[in-house]
Parts: C-alpha cells; sequence; structure tokens
C-alpha cells in the first residue's frame, strides 16, 4: 500500500474525495478501530454492571484499588493507576505515530488541507471549554473540569457507527479520523501544561536523556524491540516520577519514528511499528483502562447530581452541545472565509450529524476527569459519570442524525466500492483513464454478445414449443 498522499481536492472542495492511497489507509486505520471501540463498549458496559451490582461492586472496587509494583522505584500503584499511566501510555504512542504520519504523509502536511481539520478540531475543543466554564461560573461550580469535555473518542464513535449499522463515506470517516488525530494532540498538550504536577528535575532529566538516547538509536539504524522496550519501560518510569504525565514519553516515542517511505520500502518504521502495536492499544490497553475507569454509581440520587451540579452538567452539556457547535461552527466559517465548496455529494446535516458524533468523548475525557479532581474521589465519580451520559447522548442524537442520512450514505459508499472490471481500483477513480473505459467496453460487449445469444436459444426454445403445442392440437380426436 502507497503511503498517503495530500488529498486532491478537486477545486479545493470541503470534504472532497479522498486520493486511492488515503483512502486504503483510513479504511484500514479505522477497520481497528472499529474493533477496538466495540471491545472499548464492552468493557465500559461490563465495568458499570460489575460496580452497580450489590453482591460484586464492592470487588470492583478491591480490584481497581489493589497495588503491586516495586515500591522502592516509586511504582507501586493501585490496577487502576497501572490502566490510567501504563497501559494509556501505549494508546498515546500509537497517537504519536499517527500525529508524525499525518504531518509528513497525509492531510496535515499540506497548510490548505490542514486548515480545516484543524480549526475544526481547534473549535471543537474551545467551544466545549467555554461552555463548561460559562455553567460552573454561573451555578458557583469548579472550573478545574474546563477540560474534560474537550476531547473525542474515536474508537468509542466507530464502535456506535458499528452498532446502529451506518456506513460514513470515505471522506466523512477521514474528517473524523483527523480531527480525532489533532483533538489527541491537543489533549496531549492540555494533560503535559495544566496537570503536571511539581517536578522532580532530576528524574525528568533522565527521562529526557533516554528520550535522546531513544532518538540516537532510531537514527542510527539499530533494530530489535529487546533495545527499545527496555528504554521504553525506563523512559516512561523516570516520566512517571518526574510529575509529568507518564503517557507523555508515549507521545513523544510515537513522533520520533520515521513515518516516510525511503525509495524500496513497502512501509515506514513508524507504519510498521504501529500495525504492530495498534491492536495491542486497541483490543487491550484502552480497554482495560475502560474497564477500571468506568466504573460509577448510576444510581438515581447519582444520575440526577449529574443534571443539578453544575461540574457534571457543564460536562454533559460541553460534549452534546459545545462539540457539535464547535466543529460544525469552525467547519462553517472554515468554507466560508475560504471561500471553500462543499462536496456536493454530502450536506451540511452531514457535516453537523459527524460534529454531534465527536461528542462522545470517552477515554481521555475519564483520564482528564481522573486528573482534574484527583483528591476528591465523589466528585471524580461524578464527573466521569457525566462523561459517560454526556457521550451517551451524543451517540443518540447522532444516530438519529446519520440514519436520516443512512440511505444516501450507503449510496455513496457502494459507489465508492464499485469495481467492475475487477481490477482491484474502485471505477470511480479511473473516470480519467482510457484503459479503464476500453476495459470497460470490451466486458460490455461481452455481455451484450451473450444476452444475444441467450436471447437467440430463447427464441428457439420457445418456437419449439409452440410447434409442439400446435402438433398436439392436430394430434387430438375430433
Amino acid at each position: 500500500m502507497a503511503a498517503p498522499s495530500p488529498t486532491d481536492h478537486q477545486s479545493r472542495k470541503l470534504l472532497g474525495r479522498l486520493s486511492l492511497p488515503e483512502r486504503r489507509f483510513v479504511a484500514d486505520a479505522l477497520r481497528t478501530e472499529t474493533v477496538g471501540g466495540v471491545l472499548l463498549l464492552v468493557a465500559a458496559i461490563t465495568a458499570l454492571v460489575w460496580a452497580n451490582v450489590p453482591p460484586i461492586a464492592g470487588a470492583y472496587d478491591s480490584v481497581r484499588s489493589f497495588h503491586i509494583g516495586p515500591g522502592s522505584l516509586g511504582l507501586d500503584l493501585s490496577l487502576q493507576h497501572w490502566a490510567a499511566d501504563g497501559l494509556l501510555a501505549v494508546f498515546f504512542f500509537v497517537a504519536g505515530i499517527e500525529l508524525k504520519r499525518e504531518l509528513v504523509a497525509g492531510d496535515l502536511r499540506d497548510p490548505k488541507a490542514a486548515a480545516l481539520p484543524v480549526i475544526a478540531a481547534l473549535s471543537g475543543m474551545v467551544m466545549p471549554a467555554l461552555v463548561y466554564v460559562l455553567v460552573n461560573l454561573l451555578g458557583d461550580g469548579s472550573t478545574h473540569g474546563w477540560a474534560v469535555p474537550t476531547a473525542t473518542d474515536i474508537a468509542f464513535a466507530l464502535a456506535v457507527l458499528a452498532v446502529i449499522g451506518t456506513s460514513l463515506p470515505s471522506a466523512l470517516r477521514a474528517f473524523l479520523l483527523t480531527l480525532a488525530v489533532v483533538d489527541d494532540l491537543f489533549a496531549i498538550l492540555i494533560i503535559a501544561v495544566f496537570f503536571t504536577s511539581d517536578i522532580d528535575f532530576p528524574a525528568l532529566g533522565g527521562a529526557v536523556a533516554g528520550l535522546v538516547l531513544f532518538w540516537f538509536l532510531l537514527r542510527s539504524g539499530v533494530r530489535g524491540w529487546y533495545v527499545y522496550v527496555p528504554l521504553a519501560l525506563v523512559i516512561w518510569g523516570l516520566m512517571y516520577n518526574s510529575g509529568v504525565h507518564a503517557t507523555i514519553a508515549g507521545v513523544a516515542m510515537g513522533l520520533m519514528l520515521r513515518c516516510s517511505r525511503k525509495e524500496g520500502e513497502d512501509a515506514s518504521p513508524g507504519e510498521h511499528i504501529e500495525h504492530l502495536v495498534r491492536p495491542l492499544s486497541a483490543a487491550l490497553a484502552v480497554p482495560l483502562f475502560a474497564l477500571f475507569a468506568a466504573g460509577v454509581s448510576l444510581s438515581d440520587k447519582a444520575i440526577a447530581q449529574v443534571f443539578t451540579r453544575p461540574e457534571t452538567l457543564g460536562v454533559v452539556l460541553g460534549l452534546v452541545v459545545g462539540k457539535t457547535i464547535g466543529i460544525f461552527g469552525g467547519t462553517w466559517l472554515a468554507a466560508r472565509f475560504t471561500k471553500a465548496e462543499l462536496n456536493e455529494d454530502l450536506a451540511w446535516p452531514d457535516v453537523l450529524a459527524v460534529a454531534s458524533l465527536a461528542g462522545i468523548g470517552f477515554t481521555v475525557s475519564l483520564l482528564i476527569g481522573e486528573l482534574a479532581f484527583a483528591g476528591d474521589e465523589t466528585l471524580t465519580d461524578e464527573v466521569k459519570a457525566a462523561v459517560l451520559i454526556g457521550s451517551l447522548t451524543a451517540a443518540i442524537v447522532a444516530g438519529v442524525l446519520l440514519k436520516l442520512r443512512d440511505r444516501k450514505y450507503r449510496a455513496l459508499t457502494e459507489a465508492e466500492d464499485r469495481d467492475e472490471d475487477r481490477d482491484g481500483i474502485p471505477d470511480i477513480y479511473e473516470l480519467d483513464n482510457p484503459e479503464y473505459h476500453l476495459r470497460m467496453a470490451r466486458i460490455h460487449e461481452e455481455k451484450a454478445a451473450e444476452h444475444r445469444r441467450l436471447a437467440a436459444a430463447a427464441a428457439a426454445l420457445s418456437g419449439n414449443e409452440a410447434a409442439a403445442g400446435s402438433s398436439a392440437e392436430r394430434d387430438l380426436p375430433a
């Protein structure tokens, strides 16, 4: 598969058709994310059942608070912390590779093509934060959780698409994926800047030295997982003890990988490693984090608190209203001021549906909720419940909007996938290729000849039957 190239947007069409290599890349990436999203959904439901069924609820708290790890290294952590600080480092490592690839080989390489998802993602983070802050200022609540509703969970969003059975056209899928990548970048920056505790400079210096060594080994062409995995664990441990959130180590190492292909390479090192690690992230790391993070009380009282307490109401409104308005408004403004035309196959309600789908903020929102209200376990659980309720509401709204256009989406998807000449390339990408039209002419000529033969055979059979009928009538007794 060729490396993704910047999309050739005809006349700078907004959400125009993807190039064939990029379309294939997006389809492959989203296929893995969809499977991971379904597992994530299962893990979240399991956590909620485990935490809310009285006979086993106590066991849930006992398991996730169980401590394990070398205390001498400052790593005697609960299973919940291992999931949040350790397993999510794998998730952010993959996010770092995705971001690097987008910057060197994807849409973000082209400033004009990058403008739309960047503006949409920024608007989709600023508006939820403003909604949260406004609700809490008016309700005399804490503004510490302003960042909770800013994140989009691409895996969970794709799981929703899989559950409701809606197939988005490739342009909308690519927009959602790129939006999520940019969203992850700013979420990483938020965690690094706003949720860093007191810094241990010797530990941070050791982590930076480890990252420099990691970069040097990569540039020197050193290979072997037995070199990089132990080094990555050391870097992660030092980063954790430095006070900077440990997931930043995963992002930094992901960004260091080379994601551009050299001549003769089938895949860059970054693409190869992402192909190996992404299933581990999607099928293990993120679902286990959800299992230990999503188990919150959903009693009548707890649910009522979500809609009456400003911190939790701000999260719900930020995800459902802020995300939708931010992304849709940012996209519309980008089109308005760049004079880009929306793809004629799509309509603004399609952008609105994707914007509402981006209101599903799960993994990173739960993580930021834990960081924002650390030390207040009750409020942390209430904010998590708000994330779940807000994401569920956004999923329902998006599901309804997408279902209204499902017939149109299916027609577009079928047109994108149609390959009548069976050469492995969708016909829509060969309309400017003379060879394609000659192949199709031969195919239709062969079909026409076959139909003429069948017509002649049918006519002959019909004539024989008619003759046999006449003969039978003559043989009947008078």
